[in-house]
């Protein structure tokens, strides 16, 4: 119930204004269902609904009405019907009184139900009349498509124009160039709003609400649910209206998430990319995993990384080996310094460890009583077991309900929820965890790791979502400079917002990879090589390869949408991490890369072209990224042949600041 107004009258005969019995007081409501909104009034003895009885216990002498206690939710319990649940899991707790018969009660029909309820759907709608100003009781009279006019309602107990603020959440209002009294329904908007919220499956009173609330069930489980009824609503009938102007899906999509701008070309402040060539893309090869016997030949005695930025470059090539990922992985994600001494590591993981515990404890000393008056806590442990119980069983570490990696994840999120309380917890955490905690085995060093992760992956989860905007936004950039026929023509198919692939940004291709492709995947990300942002380059290099399909087979917007969530799992992770840096290469050469493209990649500079032997610019400049960056690796056989000036890694290492 998203709208309630008491004291909403109905006059049935207007012209006795002393005979009360002229006058139904009854409820108005506004009820958000499963694929619709109603409209539902009906006289006050009339409110209850029949499955309500079974919470209140109706005796034969008195009717019962209903009132909501406000800021308290009803508790469902197992014996409810599945049509209570249908309607009125939303409902704050209701309270009872009884209310006794009185011989002037409106007549009613055999089924219980006064012959004035009356109930529709916004879809129905027409238009709405309003009274004139000043003119008594505020009263509104709804007109459906069919011509039928409902009966005026009064309201006796406050003004109309709540209700009407309510409705266009979910519908267009104008007013009547002929009777400014009058608000007509704009079909054709609603329908192009309705279609993009009913993509996610969910009820349309606000796509933003719902990605702030739960990003993880909007995004993870409603693209495969698209339909012919999207696909559309998006296009007219009229086939010289196919294609929708740029600028009305950048307006559309910016009423539907704020501050997401759409890059049009003719949109002043964006720098206009022309076509550029950035030539043939280079071919790439990786190397096998970075192996332990590698790994400690690149520290010295007391423990520390040699050459942070060599190893570095392995781990790009070809990942970890598993064995090595439970030390390499804290290093990666900032836990522990690159420069610090296994002394130094022990000492802070102690100092660690009682911090941990000591905000776990905070938590797990909460009692009931407690969690009752806090209700931002109560969220969170709600949405975290809902989320732990939906954690990939496929590896062996989260199988059985009872699973202690199970336990383990909610404790740590739990706790996590104590380290940033203003943050707390957002559906989608839990997958950022899963692999950290599988590969640490150690509930305090996977907390402290995923923390390290969280840092860099907030903005996703923040109630403004301006990580995910950014990102949208950037993503568009490079896929424009990378293959502009491509965009264009997922433009002509309302695609070029490149919404599907929020997935893929909001928690790093979790759903796109298998278990143990995604720690390959992360491993080489969090190397932060060879670029700024080489998720995007990701994400091109998926989309590039998916190309050709597209285009050939003609997909539309529901092809489009239906075809990329149908990759999940089928990826190969090493094709796509030579795609991705073979992209990178490729704008690493580029003369004249747009100033955009730079600043996204962190390429400052790289529009000049490098000296072959200094590796500077004309002006002495250092170049942030050269194009040679990883020529120094010959896969597989690099420990073999890397060996370098002993003096020169010591002189490296002494720069080095604590992550």
């Amino acid at each position: 119930v998203v709208y309630e107004q008491e004291g909403v009258y109905i006059h049935s005969s207007c012209g006795k204004n002393d005979d009360q019995d002229s006058l139904i007081q009854g409820v108005l409501r506004v009820i958000e269902k499963e694929n619709e909104v109603i409209v539902d009034w009906r006289p006050l003895d009339d409110t209850l609904d029949t499955s309500n009885i079974l919470c209140a216990g109706k005796d034969s002498s008195s009717v019962v009405e209903w009132s909501q206690t406000p800021k308290e939710k009803c508790s469902r319990g197992p014996d409810r019907p599945s049509s209570y649940e249908a309607e009125w899991d939303m409902v704050t707790t209701v309270s009872f009184k009884k209310k006794h018969h009185s011989n002037g009660d409106v007549t009613a029909h055999a089924n219980g139900e006064s012959k004035w309820s009356f109930l529709f759907s916004l879809t129905d709608l027409k238009s709405i009349k309003q009274n004139k100003e000043g003119m008594g009781w505020s009263y509104l009279v709804f007109c459906l498509k069919d011509d039928v006019n409902l009966p005026a309602l009064h309201f006796h107990h406050g003004d109309s124009k709540l209700l009407i603020k309510c409705l266009e959440k979910h519908v267009v209002l104008n007013e009547s160039p002929q009777d400014k009294r009058m608000l007509l329904v704009n079909s054709q908007n609603k329908s192009l709003s309705q279609s993009f919220e009913n993509l996610f499956d969910e009820p349309s009173y606000g796509l933003l609400q719902k990605l702030k609330k739960d990003p993880y069930t909007v995004t993870m489980g409603r693209f495969s649910k698209v339909t012919n009824y999207i696909f559309d609503s998006f296009r007219l009938s009229d086939t010289s209206t196919q294609r929708r102007p740029p600028s009305e899906m950048a307006d559309f999509l910016n009423d539907a998430i704020p501050g997401l701008k759409i890059n049009q070309q003719e949109e002043p402040g964006f720098e206009v990319i022309t076509r550029i060539d950035l030539g043939k893309q280079p071919e790439v090869s990786r190397r096998e995993p970075v192996s332990a016997e590698e790994w400690a030949k690149n520290m010295d005695s007391e423990g520390r990384i040699l050459d942070v930025d060599y190893i570095k470059r392995l781990i790009f090539k070809g990942g970890l080996c598993h064995t090595l990922r439970k030390e390499a992985w804290k290093f990666l994600l900032g836990y522990f310094p690159w420069n610090s001494t296994k002394e130094e590591r022990a000492n802070l993981q102690k100092r660690k460890t009682d911090e941990y515990f000591r905000m776990k404890l905070q938590w797990k000393s909460v009692s009931e009583e407690q969690e009752k008056r806090n209700s931002r806590l109560r969220d969170y442990r709600s949405l975290i077991e809902k989320d732990v119980n939906r954690t990939d069983r496929t590896n062996k570490f989260y199988e059985g309900e009872d699973n202690p990696g199970l336990i383990l994840l909610h404790d740590i999120l739990m706790t996590y929820c104590m380290y940033d309380f203003d943050l707390g917890y957002v559906q989608g955490m839990s997958d950022l965890l899963s692999p950290v905690l599988y590969v640490m085995e150690n509930e305090v060093d996977a907390f402290w790791c995923f923390v390290s992760y969280m840092d860099q992956m907030h903005q996703n989860f923040e109630e403004q979502m301006q990580g995910m905007k950014t990102q949208l936004i950037q993503l568009s950039t490079l896929l424009r400079l990378l293959d502009s026929g491509f965009c264009s023509y997922l433009e002509s198919q309302d695609s070029g917002y490149l919404y599907f692939c929020f997935r893929w940004l909001l928690i790093r291709f979790k759903r796109e990879f298998s278990f143990q492709d995604i720690l390959r995947l992360w491993e080489v990300m969090w190397t932060e090589l060879p670029c700024q942002n080489f998720h995007l380059l990701l994400c091109c290099a998926i989309l590039e390869s998916e190309k050709q399909q597209i285009m050939d087979k003609h997909y539309g917007f529901n092809e489009i949408l239906k075809h990329i969530n149908e990759l999940s799992m089928k990826i190969d992770v090493e094709y796509i991490l030579c795609k991705a840096e073979a992209i990178s290469m490729q704008m690493m050469n580029c003369k004249e890369l747009p100033q955009a493209v730079s600043e996204i990649l962190g390429m400052e500079g790289s529009s000049v072209t490098p000296d072959s032997d200094t590796g500077e610019d004309e002006s002495g400049a250092v170049l942030s990224c050269p194009p040679s960056l990883y020529q120094s690796i010959s896969p597989p056989a690099v420990a073999a042949n890397g060996t370098r000036d002993s003096s020169q890694q010591v002189s490296d290492t002494q720069n080095l600041a604590p992550a």
